[in-house]
Formats: structure tokens, C-alpha cells, sequence
């Protein structure tokens, strides 16, 4: 399809070391897209952009650091040129347990990493380009902010106010820029370890499609948010989570397997 044709265009990925992140930024880049890949260490930050190859550079910035941030904005506007994609990912859990129970610790950087940090970068590359020129944002947001569960409550609520955000800033954006959010379910990745490692068949078997997600699968709808194929798309979340929101499929299964 033409319109997922990303050449010429140049994106930032926060948080772009492994998992979805990188993912992403090998579907932009494999659309023809210019990619910077940011992560916490310069040395991370180079060995993904060395895996996605091409044109793509890896930039040390912590997601929270404004300094860092508005200079990895900077070079990418003096290498490429433009700044047309930003893919905010970069996101964080360090509490679990009742939402009684965490500290202000806990609190202000779940926060921080995943609601601030959107904002602090939403804003930089939308002043320094896509303001004047246009753009696409993407946010990483979860299926978590959608629901309720036992001892990630905090973290859902981070990801919660997160769609509310991106609705928001969709519309104080438009029509220059457009933001969008996806949702993803359990996937395969570090963060989401707790929620799949020690379970997976069990995770599996309970999800509509038979599987727990896969960076990739985050990645291709990404690519399509910020391409010319969504361009009347914006202050949406994509839920891609193989029905886990449907709820449990097991019993559906059986009563077909029943005649049912």
C-alpha cells in the first residue's frame, strides 16, 4: 500500500532499545523511514541502531531528562533534516501491590516515565518542527489503562490518564499534528515478564487468538498510524491485544468443542 511509504520521512523512538521500541523503529525504517533510537546508555542506544541499520542512530536520552531530550532533537533535525514521526514508548513499572501501598518514590516516576515524558517530548518536537510542517505522534499506551487489575493499579492509571493525554493533545495539536495511541496487550517483552514468563500456555489458552503478543505485532500498527494510510486518523487508541479485553476465551472454546 502506498500510503505506508515512510521514505523521506525521519521518526524518534523513545525507549527504542529492545522490545516494542525497537520493533518499531525496524518498521519504520524498513518503510523507508529515517530512524533515532533513544535509550538511557549511549551503548545501548548504538547496538539497537546498529540492528536496525541504514540510516538509523541511536541517541542517549533518558526520557525524562529535558536537556537530553531537546538535544536529541536538535540532531535530528541537523542530521535529517525534518522531524515528522515521534513514537513516545519509552515506559516504566516499578511498583506492584495495592495502589494504597506505594511510596511517592514509586508514584512520581511511574508518572514521570509515562505520562511526563510524553508531554516533555510531544511538546519539543512539535515546537521545533511539527508545528509548522505537520506530523504524526504515537504513544504507547496499554490495555491495562482500560481495565482493572490486582497490583499493577498504579501503572494502569499511569497509562489511563496517558489516552486521556493523547485525546487531549490531538485536539490542542490539530490540525498540524496528529496523536494517537496504541494499546498493547500482554507481548513478549521485559517489562511485561510478570504477566506471561512463568504462564505463557495458560496466558495463551485464555486469549481469543491463541497467543500472547509479539513486539511485531505492536510495531505494524504503529507504522501504520504515522503513515499517510492514517491520515484522518487521530486522538485514538488501538487496542492490539488478540481479544485479551474480550476476556476469558476458554469457555467459549469448550462449548463449541461441546456442540454448545
Amino acid at each position: 500500500m502506498a500510503g505506508l511509504d515512510l521514505t523521506g520521512r525521519t521518526a524518534i523512538v523513545t525507549g527504542a532499545s529492545r522490545g516494542i521500541g525497537l520493533a518499531v523503529a525496524n518498521a519504520i525504517a524498513a518503510a523507508g523511514g529515517n530512524v533515532v533510537l533513544t535509550s538511557r546508555s549511549q551503548e545501548s542506544a548504538d547496538a539497537a541502531a546498529a540492528q536496525v541499520g541504514g540510516t538509523a542512530i541511536g541517541i542517549a536520552a533518558h526520557a525524562v531528562d529535558e536537556e537530553a531530550a531537546r538535544r536529541c532533537v536538535d540532531v535530528t533535525l541537523e542530521r535529517f533534516g525534518s522531524l515528522d514521526i515521534l513514537v513516545n514508548n519509552a515506559g516504566t513499572n516499578p511498583s506492584f501491590g495495592p495502589i494504597i501501598d506505594q511510596d511517592h518514590a514509586r508514584f512520581a516516576k511511574t508518572f514521570d516515565v509515562n505520562l511526563w515524558a510524553p508531554v516533555l517530548w510531544t511538546g519539543l518536537v512539535t515546537k521545533a518542527w511539527m508545528g509548522e510542517h505537520g506530523g504524526a505522534v504515537v504513544n504507547t499506551a496499554s490495555i491495562g489503562g482500560m481495565a482493572f487489575e490486582a497490583n499493577i493499579g498504579l501503572y494502569n492509571a499511569s497509562k489511563a490518564a496517558l489516552i486521556h493525554v493523547t485525546k487531549q493533545l490531538a485536539l490542542e495539536l490539530s490540525p498540524k499534528v496528529r496523536v494517537n495511541a496504541v494499546a498493547p496487550g500482554v507481548v513478549r517483552t521485559k517489562l511485561a515478564e510478570a504477566l506471561w514468563k512463568e504462564h505463557e500456555q495458560a496466558v495463551s489458552a485464555s486469549t481469543a487468538l491463541g497467543r500472547i503478543g509479539e513486539p511485531e505485532d505492536i510495531a505494524s500498527a504503529v507504522a501504520f498510524l504515522v503513515s499517510d494510510a492514517a491520515s484522518w486518523i487521530t486522538g485514538e487508541t488501538m487496542v492490539i491485544d488478540g481479544g485479551q479485553l474480550l476476556g476469558d476465551a476458554l469457555p467459549f472454546r469448550q462449548g463449541a468443542q461441546l456442540g454448545v
